[in-house]
């Protein structure tokens, strides 16, 4: 899901929980190896990169889901950072230090363009959740500065939500907390255990002050989907409760002309791409090196 409403007032206001915010996110950064922070320019304000791996190792561009934020990789960047050169993008309108304002999916794309020509070349573009349909709908922008494509229990891209999973998000689109962010993930990921650094810094991301807006997603068309060459892996959550993985897997096996379709025993939309991240990561090197 993504950051459905700007930032709420409550008793203390912004400060505290802004700073907190900061403390935490460079707590699960911390986590990443020899990471470069950067602020990339583009036309629309600055954009915040994570990198690693070895500069001149073919690019990799990891987009988080809606309500995260670039660090949330942490678990699978080290085995990615290996044999690419990652970079990993807060997104515009999401928690985080991206500070861009883009109004619809063209503007979107057009930021993507510009942040893009840090990498230098055709990239391998990963997306998780909104991310996916981030992903996704950059392919069918520019599909010659895609050289192939995963997309992660990707929501909005080959079909809708779940109407209970759309229910349990209610309180969060309502009144965005630590607790209803808490409450969600618990609902949906069947009450795991979830990475303690992690879960306090998406609780955090919900009562952070709204930095752009987040850009509204209408569902690519069938036609332009038929259309796409860019050789596409999407990896589904066997226990999502977002949306209905069969029926998302099938839509895109029947409009997607060079795709695999994979579904992870362990996982659930909200545990992804933290957990399992051995069997994501096994997948994503396999796929991209293919």
């Amino acid at each position: 899901m993504g950051r459905w409403a700007p930032g709420w007032t409550w008793e203390g206001g912004y400060g505290d929980a802004v700073t907190e915010f900061a403390s935490v996110y460079e707590s699960v950064l911390a986590r990443w190896p020899d990471v470069e922070v950067r602020d990339v320019s583009s036309s629309y304000g600055t954009a915040r990169a994570l990198s690693a791996g070895a500069a001149d190792a073919p690019p990799l561009v990891l987009l988080p889901g809606g309500g995260a934020t670039a660090t949330v990789w942490f678990a699978n960047v080290a085995a990615l950072a290996g044999e690419f050169r990652v970079h990993a993008l807060d997104l515009p309108g999401n928690p985080g230090y991206t500070a861009v304002s883009v109004r619809d999916a063209g503007e979107l794309c057009v930021w993507l363009d510009d942040v893009l020509t840090i990498t230098g070349a055709p990239v391998g573009l990963v997306g998780h959740s909104y991310g996916g349909w981030v992903a996704l709908t950059y392919a069918l922008h520019a599909p010659d500065r895609v050289r192939r494509l995963a997309l992660l229990d990707p929501t909005q891209c080959f079909g809708g939500f779940a109407p209970a999973y759309l229910l349990h998000a209610l309180p969060m689109l309502v009144r965005p907390s630590r607790r209803t962010a808490g409450a969600l993930l618990r609902w949906e990921t069947h009450g795991r255990a979830l990475d303690p650094a992690w879960s306090r810094l998406h609780g955090l991301a919900a009562e952070q002050p709204s930095t752009g807006k987040l850009v509204s997603r209408p569902r690519p068309a069938a036609d332009r989907l038929r259309a796409l060459r860019v050789p596409t892996l999407v990896l589904l959550a066997a226990q999502s409760r977002a949306h209905d993985v069969d029926k998302i897997g099938a839509t895109a096996r029947r409009l997607l002309p060079q795709v695999t379709t994979t579904i992870l025993s362990g996982a659930t939309h909200h545990t992804l791409p933290m957990h399992p991240a051995a069997e994501v990561d096994r997948a994503l090197l396999s796929f991209l090196h293919a």
